[in-house]
Order: structure tokens, then sequence, then C-alpha cells
């Protein structure tokens, strides 16, 4: 795909003033995690900046929405519940804990054990259920109604959307001039926040990446419209899974997205492999996209300044070993 054009433009102000009250409230709560340089990967006469999400607390930028979240919820909220791959479980878990919630996580058949583990250890319950991210999704809306409990979506809330784009204002105070940010998508609530953030005052080309194995977001911007379909194993688990109807984050990803690719298991590993042995980081597979992603599109952005975020660290030890022992 080499292009997206939203079928009608999409105001982002209520978006905007949503990210600014975010950044000031999380100032306490989050760290402004660093950007560090990356020039064995720069383009011709251009630079490569990462965005290091992987120091996070928790491990992921997802701490960023969970935690706006959770901040703005009434006063006398029982419990919180969620569904999650893990991150966003993570940080939910951790949200809800500082504040004395007890939190219930969904997670899909063959959720990350490691994930679930860090789950349970930030006091959350863990909960299986369904085979894909939709059937876990669906059955932590049903446990909200049923229980009265705050449902926290991983991407589809305004509030949620603007937690994550707080990452776009760390980016425009630590590298100016931005030319383009590559972003994992799963959802969208992260490339969308970011782009609406930096987009308002200046052209950023917002570069979306998928796994092929789970390119739910790509196909639906391709197809002008949220689709379904099954989605595969991929070392990307935290952008695994589909989209709900009338998400939120769908029209906003129209609108900030100008390119969306997807990139292999191989070039996943392949990343994951070069960041580890360059730059002594540990990443997860998703960080592992946008950088392969990046290596995918780096002659097409000769004399740009580009960044590319490292949006989690969170990888199981089997899953790193698996991917350290192949070398292609």
């Amino acid at each position: 795909m080499e292009e997206v054009r939203p079928q009608a433009a999409l105001a982002l102000v209520d978006v905007l003033a949503e990210i600014r009250s975010a950044a000031e409230r999380l100032a306490p709560h989050v760290r402004r995690t660093p950007v560090q340089r990356a020039p064995e990967l720069d383009p011709p006469d251009g630079e490569v900046w990462l965005k290091l999400e992987c120091f996070q607390r928790t491990g992921s930028f997802k701490l960023r929405g969970a935690t706006n979240k959770i901040l703005t919820l009434p006063e006398g909220t029982p419990a919180v519940v969620t569904a999650s791959s893990g991150n966003h479980g993570m940080a939910v878990a951790s949200g809800a804990s500082r504040l004395g919630i007890p939190a219930r996580v969904y997670v899909p058949e063959g959720a990350a054990p490691t994930k679930c583990a860090a789950m349970r250890g930030l006091g959350a319950e863990v909960v299986t259920f369904g085979t894909d991210f939709v059937d876990a999704e669906a059955e932590a809306q049903r446990d909200a109604v049923r229980t009265g409990a705050a449902y926290i979506s991983a991407y589809n809330d305004p509030i949620v959307m603007a937690g994550q784009g707080t990452v776009g204002v760390d980016l425009e105070a630590q590298i100016p001039d931005l030319d383009a940010v590559f972003v994992a998508v799963g959802g969208g609530g992260l490339i969308g926040g970011i782009g609406s953030w930096l987009r308002r005052e200046r052209d950023v080309a917002m570069v979306a990446v998928s796994p092929a194995n789970s390119a739910v977001l790509h196909r639906s911007l391709e197809a002008g419209k949220i689709l379904h379909f099954e989605s595969f194993p991929t070392l990307s688990d935290g952008t695994s899974g589909g989209l709900e109807d009338g998400s939120i984050t769908f029209p906003v990803c129209q609108e900030v997205v100008g390119r969306s690719i997807t990139v292999t298991e191989d070039e996943i590993a392949a990343a994951m492999r070069h960041v580890i042995g360059t730059h002594h980081m540990l990443i997860e597979g998703s960080a592992g996209a946008a950088v392969a992603g990046w290596m995918k599109l780096r002659d097409a952005f000769a004399g740009k300044r580009v960044a590319i975020v490292l949006c989690g660290a969170n990888v199981g030890i089997e899953t790193l070993r698996g991917v350290l022992e192949d070398q292609g």
C-alpha cells in the first residue's frame, strides 16, 4: 500500500485539547522517556532517532493511555475491567493498583505467559477468553455491564488515545523539525494520538507498520472501512488482533496516516536483533516491527529527520531466545 487518502477531513481540535490535558495530568505518573540517535540506521543525508518507550514504567507506552483514563474515572468506581494481549493489561493493573481499585483483564488464548504473569504480579485478575483479541474484548465489555466495573479500552477511547498522544508531545520537544515517525500499529491509538499532535502545525509523515500475520488496521485502511478477519501468531503480539466496529481511532488514522506497510516475522526478528545487538536495549516484537518498517523504506527518506517509536520491551525469555538464535 503506497498511500492512504482519507475520505473526509476529520476535525482534530478535541483530540488536541485532550492531549494537552493528558500531558499535564500524566506528568507526575509516567516517565518522559529519552530519545537516542541511531546513526547506523540513517538514510542518506538524514538522521534517525529512537523514542525509548521501552524504558517506560511497565515496559510500554500503554501506561500513558491507561493511567490517563484511570485518573479521570468517577470517585467510587468499584473496579476496572479491560481486554489486552499484555501491555495494556499491565498498564491498567499498575494504574488501578496505585489507586486501590481492583482490576480484571481478559486475554485471548495464546497470550504471552510472561505478560499474563506480570499482570497478576501487579495485582490484576487475569481471565482467558476466546481465540482472538476481539473475543476477549467483547467479553470484557459484557463483564463491565454485568458488574458495574469501568471498562477501559486498549484503544477505542479518546481519553486513552490522548494519553498515548503524549508521546507526540515528548517528540516535539525532544526532536525539533521531525519529518517522519514510524509506529507499529494494532488498534491505532498510538499513531493516531502522535499524528494528531505532530501534524497540527507541520506535515509530518506518519508511517504505520503492521505485522503481516495480523494486518487488520493496514487492510482496513486500504479498504476504507474496518474489516474483520483472522490474525495469526506474530512476534508483534502487542499489535495483534482486530478492531471494534465504529472504533474512534479508525477515522483518526485515516486522517493522519500517510503510509501503511506490513513486515514479515523474519524482518521483525532481524530488527529486534539489530537493536539488541547494536544499542544493547531489550525490545519486544512490536518495537521490532517499527524498526523493520523503517529498514524497508529507509531509502525513500533521504535527507529527512525520522523518529522510530520503540513502543515496548516486554518480550518473554523463550521468545527472545528464539529470536537471538534464529539468524535467518
